[in-house]
């Protein structure tokens, strides 16, 4: 038992180690880094050939040609390498290891996503060596109105306090169609639950609102009551469900809404035009290229897949040109991940769209940075290639549209927290590391005497918006 706790100690050791050499070997203070001779993809104005990038103070300082490097700096040499912001994820569950739903009840706008972030989720190191930087951290879909969004920076090595986007506006997560309804799911023990229609959906969404309209008006009433001087009042009894709904109605909570229909998503921007408030993104929107008048003229944006469908019934009338037609009528679109796999590669489903829907080289290159960048409300610190915005930037071996092309190293904030020659230098004393733990553990007899048990195959939680958790054992889906 002492040998296994000592290799145990010995492995976070060497974790902590690994990952300060991740974030350059520094902390709290940043390195400066200078990218020199790279094509910078700006994505806000254009491709900038045999370009210097110069990161300093967790800023973009500086792009342009023969740089100076400031003393002490990082410098990397982008000959033949590409530039890219770093990717945002527009619908994310990652760093919440399944606590994605909670599904007891129709509304649950009282429960945040804030609350239960993993910094040590091993998808964060995984998404960054991915290129994506940031992402838009959802509650799962079982409900009509669910939990409260964050908006977050993959900050690997850093505590959970460091990941939440400062500034960035809040959110919420609706949910439309089969998920909220619960078709073919209910939770063992419970009783099914409300709604079981699409009828039943739109009503629970109507009925929250019309409930938080009447609390506002009583809050707006005793305010006003209390200006006046006037005395003994007793303030409205406080409302946790009702007070996102309060702040959807004054514009100051973005709401983000699951669906795949057409008939649904009209429904939404019904109800949302009748209580005066805009939506702010349909995620996964499907079928919202045959709505896509209706959508732009409400002013929501899009966040939807390329070619990922036909997985339940309401996922089959897509096509994979919805993200083009978007597009084209002036919708902010963006293409997400809904999977921490998808995460690691959302470059080439941004890429798709060139050749499904003839997008140009940046209409495709925002979908995955400045689009949802705009989306998320944080596109004036990310998202683009600009003096002034944070460093959030991706250094490629090449253009980041072939299949061939992997991130040599991602920052966020001007930290490196990805170096692929660092990684391929440490598998080797990680694979030492964990066989050991493994001998160690496999030797090691139980509590009741006996022989040891079977050690089982290693098992993966994928939790994706559809609220199926899927057992993955030896990496094959079952």
């Amino acid at each position: 038992m002492k040998r296994l706790l000592t290799l145990a100690i010995m492995f976070a050791a060497a974790c902590a180690a690994a990952t300060a050499q991740q974030r350059g070997g520094q902390s709290p203070a940043v390195q400066d880094t200078l990218i020199r001779n790279a094509t910078v993809l700006t994505v806000s104005h254009g491709t900038l050939e045999r370009t210097d990038l110069l990161l300093r103070g967790g800023k973009i300082a500086a792009v342009g040609q023969n740089l100076k490097a400031p003393d002490g700096a990082r410098v990397i040499d982008g000959t033949g390498k590409y530039v890219l912001p770093g990717i945002i994820d527009a619908h994310s569950h990652s760093m919440m290891d399944g606590s994605v739903n909670e599904c007891t009840r129709s509304v649950t706008s009282m429960v945040t996503t804030r609350d239960i972030l993993n910094p040590t989720a091993v998808n964060i190191y995984r998404e960054l060596a991915g290129g994506t930087t940031a992402a838009l951290l959802l509650h799962g879909s079982c409900n009509s109105i669910g939990g409260l969004s964050t908006t977050v920076k993959f900050k690997w090595g850093h505590p959970a306090a460091d990941f939440p986007v400062l500034g960035a506006p809040p959110g919420i997560k609706f949910a439309l169609g089969e998920n909220p309804k619960r078709s073919n799911f209910n939770i063992p023990g419970l009783q099914p639950r409300y709604p079981a229609t699409r009828m039943g959906v739109e009503e629970t969404i109507r009925d929250a609102f019309t409930r938080a309209r009447d609390y506002k008006k009583d809050w707006d009433d005793y305010r006003a009551a209390t200006s006046r001087g006037e005395k003994n009042l007793i303030p409205p009894r406080r409302d946790l469900e009702l007070d996102p709904l309060v702040e959807i109605l004054e514009g100051k909570r973005y709401v983000h809404s699951h669906c795949y229909r057409a008939d649904e998503i009209l429904m939404l921007i019904n109800i949302a035009d009748e209580f005066g408030f805009k939506v702010r993104t349909f995620q996964h929107v499907l079928e919202g290229y045959k709505v896509a008048a209706e959508i732009a003229r409400h002013g929501a944006g899009a966040s939807t897949f390329t070619d990922f469908w036909g997985y339940k019934m309401e996922a089959y009338d897509a096509i994979a040109y919805n993200a083009a037609v978007l597009v084209r009528h002036g919708i902010v679109t963006s293409v997400n991940s809904d999977s921490d796999e998808r995460a690691r590669r959302l470059n080439i489903e941004a890429a798709k769209t060139m050749r499904y829907g003839g997008l140009t080289e940046e209409e495709a290159l925002k979908l995955v940075t400045l689009n949802p960048a705009i989306q998320l409300g944080i596109d004036k610190r990310t998202g683009s290639i600009d003096v002034g915005k944070d460093a959030d930037v991706v250094v490629w071996s090449a253009h980041p549209f072939s299949v061939y092309a992997h991130p040599e190293q991602t920052f966020v904030d001007g930290e490196l927290l990805f170096d692929r020659q660092a990684d391929i230098a440490r598998r080797p004393q990680l694979e030492a590391e964990r066989k050991a733990l493994e001998a160690a553990d496999a030797n090691r007899a139980p509590a009741s005497g006996g022989t040891p048990p079977r050690t089982p195959p290693s098992v993966r939680r994928a939790y994706t918006d559809d609220d199926d958790v899927q057992d993955v054992q030896e990496d094959n889906q079952r």
